[in-house]
């Protein structure tokens, strides 16, 4: 049987379509911590001592990813945050709590680096046609993430987002596999995944019945690669990755027609 055509491209966050690099979580969450605390005080909702504020907060994130580690689901970090405002025995306006996610998660994305060519890609991509979405396991809130997506410049590009916090599931699961390719509307067999990890990301999509993509980072670095999986060093390459995957496509079932009329 010839292969299928891509039509969509799916696509992992970090360490794929957007580089955060090895970081320091613990420097990470402190600068987190004191953006919040201020933040709390300027809102009139003082979280109290300082320290204690930040400890708490940490020991709750940890649990929760203690949990979500057990469970195979994510939490949403928007939700925790507010139900930590109300142990403390305050509460936030919407835009309020949107903007307390937004600030613990701003230290991170000041990491953030994405390719200097990726808004050209994408649209190369569009302009082939193709559908593109994003898969991601991220307890961050999906206000926030949008948020940082149009900073870059490049959400409107992504008209499907799945964060697995919004689901009772993540990858590797599956069924966010199917389910983005039920969203995306084509089938898995035409869709492309291209992520950073062989266990969450590859191994998963094909088991989906997807094609995949492994992108070069320091989170694969040494592992061994499943057949039939390409490989690229930038997202810059898949235009013509997937230019020569679906003429190799026509071609097969160029041969399939042709002898079929012999």
């Amino acid at each position: 049987m010839p292969g299928k055509k891509i039509k969509a491209v799916l696509f992992d966050l970090g360490e794929t379509l957007v580089d955060f690099g090895r970081i320091n979580t613990m420097k990470i969450f402190r600068q987190s911590a004191e953006l919040t605390y201020e933040f709390l005080q300027s809102c009139g909702k003082p979280p109290g001592n300082f320290q204690w504020y930040c400890w708490h907060s940490m020991i709750a994130f940890r649990f929760h990813c203690l949990v979500s580690g057990l469970t195979g689901k994510d939490f949403d970090a928007l939700l925790l945050l507010k139900e930590i405002g109300i142990k403390k025995g305050f509460t936030l306006d919407e835009d309020q709590l949107r903007q307390l996610g937004w600030l613990w998660y701003e230290p991170l994305a000041k990491l953030a680096r994405m390719e200097p060519r990726l808004k050209a890609t994408l649209a190369s991509l569009k302009q082939m046609g193709l559908k593109l979405g994003i898969v991601s396991n991220t307890f961050i809130s999906a206000g926030s993430l949008d948020r940082h997506l149009a900073q870059f410049g490049i959400l409107d590009f992504f008209p499907i987002r799945l964060y697995s916090h919004q689901f009772a599931f993540r990858k590797p699961n599956i069924r966010i596999f199917q389910t983005a390719a039920q969203q995306i509307g084509e089938s898995p067999q035409d869709v492309l995944f291209v992520g950073d990890r062989i266990n969450k990301d590859i191994s998963p999509a094909l088991k989906a019945g997807m094609q995949a993509v492994l992108k070069e980072a320091y989170t694969n670095i040494g592992k061994k690669i499943p057949k039939g999986v390409w490989r690229i060093s930038r997202i810059s390459e898949l235009p013509a990755l997937i230019e020569k995957i679906n003429g190799k496509t026509m071609q097969a079932r160029d041969s399939v027609v042709l002898s079929g009329t012999k």
